[in-house]
């Protein structure tokens, strides 16, 4: 076990390297000079050096991203906007709330949904409930999560006005120049966008479970437990589920992680300045520190539970230490 944790944790510093390093190479090479961006408009030719050697943006590529991993891992740095010089880790710290209460109300509202849907068409395939939950899959996944939040945010918030068509509102309560705060104006301005994004990850998992509960069913350890009488809600849930959800957490790590990417489509379309939405706007202002750090906290969080589902799948199931 101690040199599996050990496997895990060494692949998650290469891929940290990786990222980061990539990622830093990519706003390197966009023909754009950084120091003017930083300067200003109006600044001069000795204004620009001066930032350029402020900024570190004079020395080789190497040097440079060496600096820059030396600050975020050291120091926690993310940098500084070139727009307002407004730290960024204090932009992401902003914005990272908004997009983890989108993200996790949205796997609590598809998890609510695929579990027992999903259990139910196995436990009655072919069945008409069988047949309307599959439709729903295969409508699930070919419907666009953009299409679909234009389409809500137009009949539930324009047209029948039961819904908040953008914005967001602080859990704790009402900042200062914000007309709304607290739990419940939070919970009423992201129940749609919730659902938007649920739909396509719960269409996947009503099918995941449902395949992982068929395939359960026909073990030999369930026939052995109907076999000596075992009452079936206990077969059920004690046997089947038990073992059938072992998949589904696995892939719930994953995609609660690769969720977080996803999430730029939704905050788009509702106006939720969360990580996405915060990182399209800087770039759309070629503000590259914030998209940077943006891009980079995201690529750590990925990589942070990407781990976690490693170590906790080996804890669960021994047998995948051997791998």
């Amino acid at each position: 076990m101690i040199r599996y944790i050990i496997r895990r944790l060494l692949w998650a510093v290469v891929l940290f390297i990786s990222v980061t390093l990539v990622t830093y190479l990519i706003f390197y090479i966009i023909p754009l000079d950084p120091a003017r961006l930083a300067a200003g408009k109006a600044a001069t030719p000795h204004d620009v050096e001066v930032v350029a050697h402020r900024l570190y943006l004079d020395r080789p590529i190497w040097q440079q991203y060496l600096h820059f991993l030396g600050q975020l891992v050291l120091h926690h740095n993310l940098g500084y906007s070139y727009a307002n010089r407004q730290s960024v880790n204090s932009v992401v710290l902003n914005a990272a709330p908004i997009t983890a209460s989108l993200v996790l109300g949205a796997v609590v509202v598809w998890m609510a949904i695929a579990v027992p849907v999903g259990v139910y068409s196995a436990l009655r395939p072919r069945s008409l409930g069988d047949r309307v939950a599959m439709t729903g899959v295969l409508t699930g996944i070919s419907v666009h999560p953009v299409w679909l939040g234009l389409i809500a945010s137009y009949f539930l918030g324009y047209k029948l006005d039961l819904f908040p068509i953008q914005g967001y509102c602080a859990f704790t309560g009402a900042a200062p120049g914000e007309l709304c705060g607290g739990p419940i104006d939070w919970f009423y301005h992201l129940i749609v966008p919730w659902f938007v994004f649920a739909v396509l990850y719960a269409a996947f998992y009503v099918r995941m479970i449902r395949s992982n509960v068929l395939e359960t069913m026909n073990e030999d350890y369930v026939r052995t437990a109907r076999a000596k009488g075992a009452p079936e809600r206990r077969v059920l849930t004690h046997h089947v589920l038990r073992n059938a959800m072992l998949p589904v957490v696995t892939m719930l790590g994953m995609d609660v992680a690769l969720a977080l990417g996803g999430s730029i489509l939704i905050e788009s379309v509702f106006g939720l300045p969360g990580l996405g939405y915060t990182a399209i706007k800087s770039l759309s202002q070629f503000d590259y520190p914030i998209t940077l750090g943006v891009v980079v906290f995201a690529s750590v969080l990925v990589i942070v539970f990407n781990l976690i589902v490693d170590l906790l799948y080996a804890w669960i199931d021994p047998r995948i230490r051997l791998a």
